[in-house]
């Protein structure tokens, strides 16, 4: 398996410098690379999606786990290659944190990527262990309020959204929540439902298990709207904390320059994936909006969240290690 990988990936790179015939596009196999390691959530948001739209397409498609520095290591990667449709990067809501994280990227987040389509937008959710006494936003404000820097919230890492979720809610509710940094979300969790730590505010896929069977308990969802995989959780924006809002999302780059046609295809082919049933149905199941929006629309939101996102780390000093 190990030689057919390496040889599809070869191939990948063979004649970089011919000429795109986008109506004959894809003529050989497609690279896609997931700027974070196996088994997170960007991994699997590609795996679902991916293998789909390669049968769409007709093409065979290889996913490449490049993770470190926050994505930052894949989307470099990604960044620099042929603008021929046959390198793709898998993006998360961290592709907007990190240029306000990180000053010295080396690529433009805007400038140097071709905007394909968002897959999925989504709540994360304010979660405690169980022995925190608050069964309300507002009753966890309050407690937070009377211990400043007393309860400790984890992430999967710095510069992750729910790290800089956390860092938002500092600001706008007027508390301090102590940042814990893990190395991914399976220790994050282990110390959560261990008691070590109090607080989280993961993706609702993540969380929801873990609050199903009383592990965790839910305070509320992170977005202005309710989510139907759990109507009975308020927004944080409407439980003492107004204005509040934050939305996971996923989608797909190609490098700049990468033309229009082959942008304009694969966007159609990851629409109707996300309308297909098995598709549809298994990431709906998970509390994710399904989305599919257009290379304009995705570029406009790329950018305001880049925004967003600078201006929550320069009010919170956050700082990548």
């Amino acid at each position: 398996m190990r030689f057919l990988v390496a040889a599809v990936l070869a191939a990948l790179t063979l004649a970089p410098g011919t000429t795109v015939n986008a109506q004959d596009y894809p003529a050989r196999p497609i690279r896609v690379v997931v700027p974070f390691p196996p088994g997170g959530g960007t991994d699997l948001m590609a795996r679902t999606v991916i293998q789909k739209l390669g049968e769409g397409l007709g093409a065979t498609i290889v996913i490449d786990n490049r993770g470190g520095a926050g994505g930052s290591i894949g989307s470099d990667i990604v960044a620099k290659s042929p603008a021929d449709g046959y390198t793709l990067l898998i993006v998360s809501g961290a592709h907007a944190i990190n240029p306000g994280l990180y000053p010295k990227l080396p690529y433009d987040s805007v400038r140097d990527f071709a905007p394909v389509t968002m897959f999925t937008s989504g709540p994360g959710l304010l979660v405690v262990h169980p022995s925190v006494p608050a069964r309300t936003v507002r009753d966890f404000v309050a407690l937070a309020k009377s211990r400043p820097g007393q309860l400790n919230y984890a992430s999967a890492g710095i510069g992750t959204p729910p790290h800089l979720a956390g860092e938002l809610f500092n600001t706008m509710a007027g508390v301090k929540l102590v940042h814990v940094p893990y190395k991914g979300n399976g220790p994050a969790y282990t110390d959560l439902i261990g008691g070590h730590v109090s607080v989280m505010f993961p993706t609702i896929p993540t969380a929801i298990p873990h609050v199903r069977t009383g592990k965790l308990r839910a305070l509320a969802v992170t977005t202005r709207s309710r989510t139907p995989i759990a109507p009975e959780l308020p927004p944080i924006s409407e439980s003492g904390v107004p204005g509040y809002d934050v939305s996971s999302w996923y989608g797909l780059l190609a490098p700049a320059g990468t033309p229009a046609a082959v942008v304009s295809r694969l966007q159609r082919e990851i629409a109707k994936v996300l309308r297909s049933p098995d598709v549809g149905e298994k990431l709906t199941a998970q509390g994710l909006d399904l989305v599919g929006n257009t290379p304009e629309e995705f570029a406009a939101i790329i950018k305001s969240e880049i925004v967003k996102w600078a201006r929550v780390i320069k009010d919170s000093g956050a700082k990548a290690d």
